[in-house]
């Protein structure tokens, strides 16, 4: 019955006016959707179980790996200075490859390239330790991601991914994230998709997961083809939700429902 009325309401949505850009001043986080007691649960970190994972990213990074027999730590030594910052403009281009690399992918580029060590996989939980540990430095800090002139090409395909209708619903993410927020679904908040604190934990998950777990979950629930975890494709929509936010204080690691 539920699947039923979530089915019915989304292809109301499908019908609704074109969509509209939220203007910057009305930007909002997640969080601000969320009830007393889930913030509360983000808020203490003694009781937000990223935290959990925060912890074991920080033993990897001071953990020796690969051929080279390096930690993260021996060449960026303490990621509170180092990391600072460094996750609110992620993805950032990449001069040699060419084209924007998400914070995951910097992290296996770091470890193929200077650990000579086998890449993590993606939801693993080494990789979303690692990546909460690093985006974690920049908790509350505001992003900055997409500034970048060299991103512009990649920024204009999120954008152009963000508004394409998909899927056997014939939805785009804007038909719910520009045209809906503040509205429910089945009894939850439409909230903006404003990525700000992933990797998240999210309770309908019982664990943290990662902005491309995410996207391909909507892509699912719209009866879309997901497209494959570190396409070009979901990088591009990464960019182009963080420049989104620009300005947005980043939250990592976030609890959502």
């Amino acid at each position: 019955m539920k699947i039923a009325v979530c089915i019915a309401l989304l292809t109301a949505m499908a019908g609704a006016a074109l969509a509209t850009e939220i203007p910057r001043s009305e930007r909002r986080s997640g969080y601000s959707f969320m009830s007393a007691d889930s913030k509360a649960m983000q808020d203490d970190d003694t009781a937000n179980p990223g935290m959990l994972f925060v912890l074991d990213g920080e033993a990897l990074w001071m953990r020796k790996a690969g051929a080279a027999n390096k930690a993260c730590a021996d060449c960026h030594n303490d990621a509170r200075v180092s990391m600072k910052g460094v996750a609110a403009h992620y993805p950032a281009f990449d001069k040699a490859l060419g084209k924007p690399v998400d914070l995951e992918g910097r992290i296996n580029l770091c470890r193929t390239n200077h650990q000579q060590a086998t890449p993590f996989a993606y939801e693993s939980r080494e990789l979303l330790a690692l990546t909460a540990y690093v985006a974690r430095q920049s908790r509350g800090m505001p992003i900055t991601a997409g500034g970048d002139p060299e991103l512009a090409p990649f920024v204009e395909q999120g954008h152009a991914l963000f508004m394409q209708r998909q899927g056997q619903l014939n939805l785009g993410c804007t038909s719910c994230h520009d045209d809906n927020w503040d509205k429910k679904l089945a009894g939850s908040a439409i909230t903006q998709g404003q990525p700000t604190g992933y990797p998240l934990y999210r309770l309908e998950w019982q664990t943290l997961g990662s902005l491309e777990r995410r996207l391909r979950s909507c892509m699912t629930g719209v009866r879309a083809q997901a497209y494959d975890y570190g396409s070009p494709e979901l990088v591009a929509l990464e960019l182009y939700l963080m420049s989104r936010a620009r300005g947005l204080p980043m939250e990592t690691p976030a609890v959502r429902p």
